[in-house]
């Protein structure tokens, strides 16, 4: 008999699928092997950790079995707490508590608890904290520290200390556990009391300050711990790089992940994203070719999330084309990120046509939409123009795919019919949301306002606007801008007067310029004095005397919101960042070298006017990505139709 337990032993040690399995169970059925606990254990072990999609076979096998113990309930409760349906593990603990003679012990906590924070269930899991307490286990160094963490993913960073105030032995992971629970709860000095009361840290302990720090915005205390740190892994390096591309320190990302090169760790899956994602942001596009081929030469190539991240970077720094080509190459099954990466990709680009063929595309292939997918289509067509499209789509959501429409979705399609110039539609549509319209919603309104010069519905909006958010510098400025065009120039005092009076600052307009692997960045009307500076100033006075000469350009000058003579708003106007970008790059790059631009507001008619003749008098390619889209410049016209 010991030698038939020994192989059925074995048979479930190997076993790799759910078909496998239940032919095992059928012969454990056949010689009576099934009214062992041992075996049963070990099945349910099987289907609830090694055998994915098994779960509901494992929760079948419990219910089945006369006799179930601890160690089975606790199997199918860490199964369900790992699983992508945690709140599923919460009626298994329930069973097990009804049982009545079966008792909960310190693993059956730690897996319900854990599995009550990873959905963030406050009232779930102070019942649960509750019968800790009740059955004796609140201290015990496993439960408490999964307690910290469920306090900590729930923002409640109080109960959180307390908890771990109160363990009477703590271990490493109860302390990291605790500065983790500070962090997640932007108690960034609860978390450095913690840290600097820990007389013994490991690797974990550095790399979660790293985390907590970056997550933070503190940047610089970020920088700190990692230059104490006694020793960096590779998870305290891929910290770093992404943390520093999170709070848009993009050339800080590019020298650590040159330092890691430099070194002797390997760039890996996450640090490489994160690079990437600093390259996507920055429009860092050389570099970010650079790393595509350290991809391809390292064996990276098969990586799914590696191949999104390049798909990203390629669309955001200007070259859609090499990110479909990235995308047709995958040679994994694509994943929705990768085909939602490239309809946004499309969408910048205002092909919405492709865009929508693309979508067509992906549920052909079996893959179905989510949420963020419609969000990116339905941009598409805001951009391209295509209302009914938009329209069509946005009716399929609920009713094909039974996606309830958010917030984002309603903002796409008042950006659809405002980009259009259909603002009382827009107008109408706002009022019969189903939810109540944000901030951001009543924004994107106000902002086809200015662009159509809509001033009669900019002030109602702007009352809307009032109620959720007064004191935003972009609504007025926005506001300003519609007056200033409808040339209502004491309106525009006023509101700038209120802007003075109530300390409110508009965001400053910079712009990013890549030239020779390295970023510059020139911000609007700078008088900074320098090499660089001087240069780009001394260069776009030339480009701007050349346009007027050979192209015939005429500076708009409604651009210029204040109430001045014609010469000084000509003056004022050619000062914007995104014309020093270009002026610096066509001195420095060499003749007919593409020149890629990241502006961080949207580009202005006069110089969206300057790009266009730019790209014919220079014979250049000027690719611009602005707060909303790509404008490629090219012979003078721009892929945007100078619909945007």
């Amino acid at each position: 008999m010991s030698i038939a337990l020994h192989h059925h032993n074995s048979l479930l040690t190997t076993c790799k699928t759910l078909r496998a399995l239940t032919q095992i169970h059928a012969s454990f059925i056949k010689s009576g092997v099934d009214t062992d606990s041992y075996f049963t254990g070990k099945l349910i072990l099987q289907c609830s950790i090694s055998i994915p999609n098994a779960l509901p076979y494992a929760r079948r096998l419990l219910l089945s079995y006369p006799h179930p113990d601890a160690f089975m309930f606790n199997t199918l409760v860490r199964g369900y707490s790992q699983s992508d349906n945690p709140q599923s593990s919460i009626p298994v603990f329930v069973e097990m508590m009804r049982k009545g003679r079966i008792f909960p012990d310190s693993f059956s906590f730690a897996f319900v608890v854990k599995a009550a924070a990873s959905f963030r269930d406050m009232r779930t899991g102070f019942q649960l904290h509750c019968q800790a307490l009740k059955h004796g286990l609140c201290s015990h160094v496993f439960v408490a520290t999964t307690l910290i963490g469920l306090y900590g993913e729930c923002g409640c960073v109080e109960f959180a200390r307390k908890v771990f105030d109160e363990m009477p032995q703590r271990n490493l992971v109860a302390w990291n556990a605790a500065v983790t629970a500070c962090f997640r709860g932007n108690d960034v000095v609860g978390a450095e009391e913690i840290f600097g009361e820990m007389n013994v840290r490991d690797q974990m302990s550095w790399n979660v300050m790293l985390a907590g720090y970056t997550k933070a915005g503190e940047v610089e205390s970020a920088k700190r711990v990692f230059s104490d740190m006694p020793s960096k892994d590779d998870v305290s390096w891929s910290t770093m790089i992404v943390g520093f591309a999170h709070n848009g320190s993009f050339h800080e990302a590019f020298s650590c992940f040159r330092e890691l090169r430099r070194g002797e760790m390997r760039p890996n899956e996450v640090s490489l994203t994160g690079v990437l994602s600093a390259c996507s942001q920055s429009g860092a596009f050389e570099f970010g070719k650079a790393l595509h081929g350290f991809v391809d030469k390292a064996g990276f190539s098969w990586i799914v999330s590696l191949n999104n991240a390049l798909i990203d970077m390629y669309s955001r720094c200007g070259d859609v084309s090499l990110a479909r080509l990235v995308f047709e190459s995958m040679a994994e099954k694509k994943s929705i990120v990768s085909w939602t990466s490239m309809i946004a990709g499309l969408a910048m680009y205002g092909h919405g046509e492709e865009a929508i063929r693309l979508f067509n595309e992906m549920t052909e292939s079996g893959v179905t939409p989510d949420k963020i997918s419609f969000v990116s289509l339905l941009y598409a067509c805001s951009h391209a123009g295509l209302i009914r499209e938009g329209e069509d789509y946005f009716s399929k959501m609920k009713r094909v795919y039974n996606i309830e429409p958010e917030i984002e979705h309603y903002g796409c399609m008042v950006d659809l019919y405002g980009r259009s110039g259909k603002l009382q539609k827009a107008y109408s549509f706002i009022c019969q949301m189903p939810v109540p319209p944000t901030a951001v919603v009543w924004r994107t309104l106000l902002g086809a306002c200015s662009s159509h010069g809509d001033t009669e519905l900019a002030e109602e909006v702007k009352k809307r606007l009032n109620e959720l958010d007064p004191d935003n510098p972009g609504d007025l400025v926005l506001l300003s801008n519609v007056y200033a065009t409808s040339g209502k120039w004491k309106d525009v005092a006023s509101i700038r007067k209120s802007m003075i009076v109530n300390k409110i600052k508009k965001v400053t307009g910079w712009s990013l310029v890549e030239v020779d692997k390295a970023m510059y960045k020139f911000t609007a009307g700078e008088k900074k004095k320098g090499k660089i500076i001087t240069e780009a100033h001394e260069k776009l006075k030339e480009i701007i005397l050349r346009l007027k000469d050979e192209a015939g350009y005429a500076p708009e000058v409604a651009n210029a919101l204040y109430d001045i003579e014609e010469e000084e708003k000509e003056d004022q106007v050619s000062k914007h960042s995104e014309k020093l970008a270009l002026a610096f790059a066509l001195a420095r790059c060499p003749q007919g070298a593409s020149i890629r631009i990241v502006k961080n507001l949207r580009i202005c008619r006069d110089c969206h006017t300057v790009m266009k003749l730019a790209s014919r008098v220079y014979g250049v390619e000027i690719v611009v990505r602005d707060r909303s889209r790509f404008h490629s410049f090219k012979d003078g016209s721009c892929s945007c139709r100078d619909y945007w």
